[in-house]
Protein backbone atom coordinates (compact mmCIF):
# COMPACT_ATOMS: atom_id res chain seq x y z
CA UNK A 1 0.00 0.00 0.00
CA UNK A 2 0.91 3.60 -0.84
CA UNK A 3 1.79 6.29 1.66
CA UNK A 4 -1.88 7.90 2.60
CA UNK A 5 -0.21 11.57 1.30
CA UNK A 6 -3.83 13.14 1.65
CA UNK A 7 -3.63 13.20 5.06
CA UNK A 8 -3.41 17.13 6.24
CA UNK A 9 0.31 17.83 6.22
CA UNK A 10 1.84 14.13 5.56
CA UNK A 11 5.57 13.60 5.18
CA UNK A 12 7.52 10.31 4.89
CA UNK A 13 10.86 11.07 7.04
CA UNK A 14 12.61 7.75 6.32
CA UNK A 15 11.52 4.20 6.78
CA UNK A 16 11.21 4.38 10.03
CA UNK A 17 9.38 7.70 10.35
CA UNK A 18 6.02 9.49 9.18
CA UNK A 19 4.62 12.35 10.25
CA UNK A 20 1.44 14.53 9.98
CA UNK A 21 -1.14 16.93 10.89
CA UNK A 22 -4.49 15.88 12.00
CA UNK A 23 -5.62 12.19 11.50
CA UNK A 24 -8.97 11.19 11.03
CA UNK A 25 -10.61 7.95 12.23
CA UNK A 26 -10.74 6.41 8.78
CA UNK A 27 -6.62 6.87 8.88
CA UNK A 28 -6.27 4.87 11.56
CA UNK A 29 -6.39 1.23 9.17
CA UNK A 30 -4.75 3.72 6.63
CA UNK A 31 -1.75 3.77 9.15
CA UNK A 32 -2.44 0.15 9.99
CA UNK A 33 -2.11 -1.01 6.49
CA UNK A 34 0.99 0.70 5.60
CA UNK A 35 2.82 -1.16 8.62
CA UNK A 36 2.78 1.45 11.63
CA UNK A 37 3.37 0.30 14.65
CA UNK A 38 3.23 3.17 17.07
CA UNK A 39 1.68 6.77 17.17
CA UNK A 40 3.02 9.18 19.21
CA UNK A 41 0.42 12.14 19.63
CA UNK A 42 1.44 15.92 20.48
CA UNK A 43 -1.46 17.71 19.91
CA UNK A 44 -3.74 18.61 22.91
CA UNK A 45 -6.80 16.05 23.70
CA UNK A 46 -8.98 19.64 22.90
CA UNK A 47 -7.39 20.85 19.92
CA UNK A 48 -9.62 21.78 17.00
CA UNK A 49 -9.70 18.81 14.69
CA UNK A 50 -8.80 16.03 17.65
CA UNK A 51 -9.67 12.60 17.40
CA UNK A 52 -11.98 11.47 19.92
CA UNK A 53 -10.96 8.19 21.16
CA UNK A 54 -7.68 8.30 19.41
CA UNK A 55 -6.18 6.01 21.85
CA UNK A 56 -8.67 3.43 21.92
CA UNK A 57 -8.89 3.54 17.88
CA UNK A 58 -5.07 2.71 17.83
CA UNK A 59 -5.27 0.18 20.59
CA UNK A 60 -8.41 -1.64 18.40
CA UNK A 61 -6.11 -1.34 15.45
CA UNK A 62 -2.80 -3.07 16.73
CA UNK A 63 -0.88 0.20 16.89
CA UNK A 64 0.40 1.42 20.34
CA UNK A 65 -0.31 4.56 20.95
CA UNK A 66 1.11 7.38 22.91
CA UNK A 67 -0.05 10.96 23.91
CA UNK A 68 2.33 14.16 24.99
CA UNK A 69 0.15 17.00 24.70
CA UNK A 70 2.00 19.89 24.20
CA UNK A 71 0.27 23.10 25.03
CA UNK A 72 0.97 25.21 21.34
CA UNK A 73 2.27 28.23 23.33
CA UNK A 74 4.87 26.62 25.77
CA UNK A 75 6.46 23.50 23.92
CA UNK A 76 9.07 22.91 26.50
CA UNK A 77 11.91 20.66 27.46
CA UNK A 78 9.95 18.38 29.47
CA UNK A 79 7.78 17.51 26.72
CA UNK A 80 11.18 16.76 24.30
CA UNK A 81 12.18 14.76 26.89
CA UNK A 82 9.29 12.71 27.17
CA UNK A 83 9.13 12.68 23.27
CA UNK A 84 12.67 11.52 22.50
CA UNK A 85 12.10 8.59 25.12
CA UNK A 86 8.45 7.84 23.40
CA UNK A 87 10.12 7.88 19.85
CA UNK A 88 13.39 5.74 20.49
CA UNK A 89 11.66 3.50 23.11
CA UNK A 90 8.30 2.61 21.34
CA UNK A 91 7.56 0.14 18.23
CA UNK A 92 8.49 1.57 14.55
CA UNK A 93 7.81 2.00 11.99
CA UNK A 94 6.25 5.23 14.10
CA UNK A 95 3.85 8.09 13.03
CA UNK A 96 4.13 11.33 15.24
CA UNK A 97 1.51 14.00 14.50
CA UNK A 98 0.00 16.77 15.96
CA UNK A 99 -2.88 19.05 14.12
CA UNK A 100 -0.91 21.01 11.56
CA UNK A 101 2.19 18.96 11.76
CA UNK A 102 3.98 22.11 12.96
CA UNK A 103 4.72 20.53 16.93
CA UNK A 104 6.04 17.45 15.31
CA UNK A 105 8.77 19.23 12.66
CA UNK A 106 9.96 21.34 15.45
CA UNK A 107 10.16 17.86 18.02
CA UNK A 108 12.38 16.33 14.58
CA UNK A 109 14.34 19.22 14.15
CA UNK A 110 15.71 18.94 17.47
CA UNK A 111 15.51 14.93 18.09
CA UNK A 112 17.29 15.10 14.76
CA UNK A 113 20.38 17.90 15.58
CA UNK A 114 20.83 17.19 19.13
CA UNK A 115 20.10 13.34 19.87
CA UNK A 116 21.76 11.93 16.29
CA UNK A 117 23.96 14.59 15.40
CA UNK A 118 22.64 15.39 12.11
CA UNK A 119 23.88 18.65 10.82
CA UNK A 120 21.80 21.30 11.44
CA UNK A 121 20.96 22.70 8.14
CA UNK A 122 20.02 18.81 7.12
CA UNK A 123 17.96 18.74 10.21
CA UNK A 124 16.49 22.27 9.50
CA UNK A 125 15.66 21.50 6.00
CA UNK A 126 13.13 19.08 7.18
CA UNK A 127 12.00 20.81 9.39
CA UNK A 128 11.49 23.95 6.33
CA UNK A 129 8.79 21.05 4.35
CA UNK A 130 6.70 21.80 7.16
CA UNK A 131 7.51 25.61 8.79
CA UNK A 132 10.31 27.60 10.00
CA UNK A 133 9.34 28.89 13.41
CA UNK A 134 12.14 31.28 14.17
CA UNK A 135 11.09 32.99 10.72
CA UNK A 136 9.04 35.31 11.96
CA UNK A 137 7.17 38.03 14.20
CA UNK A 138 3.83 36.54 14.91
CA UNK A 139 3.44 36.25 18.87
CA UNK A 140 2.69 32.35 18.43
CA UNK A 141 6.35 31.72 17.33
CA UNK A 142 8.24 32.71 19.75
CA UNK A 143 8.19 30.12 22.11
CA UNK A 144 8.71 27.78 18.69
CA UNK A 145 12.09 29.84 18.45
CA UNK A 146 12.81 29.29 21.55
CA UNK A 147 11.94 25.48 21.69
CA UNK A 148 14.13 25.15 19.19
CA UNK A 149 17.15 27.07 19.62
CA UNK A 150 17.35 25.04 23.19
CA UNK A 151 19.77 22.41 23.17
CA UNK A 152 19.02 18.73 24.66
Amino acid sequence: MSDPDDITAWLRIDARTTTSGKIEAADVDRLAAIGVRHVINLALADSDGALENEAALMAAAGIAYTHIPVPFDAPGDAHFKAFVAAYEAGATPVHVHCIANMRVSAFLYRYHRDVKGMAEPEARALMKRIWSPDSGDHPTMEPWARFIAARA
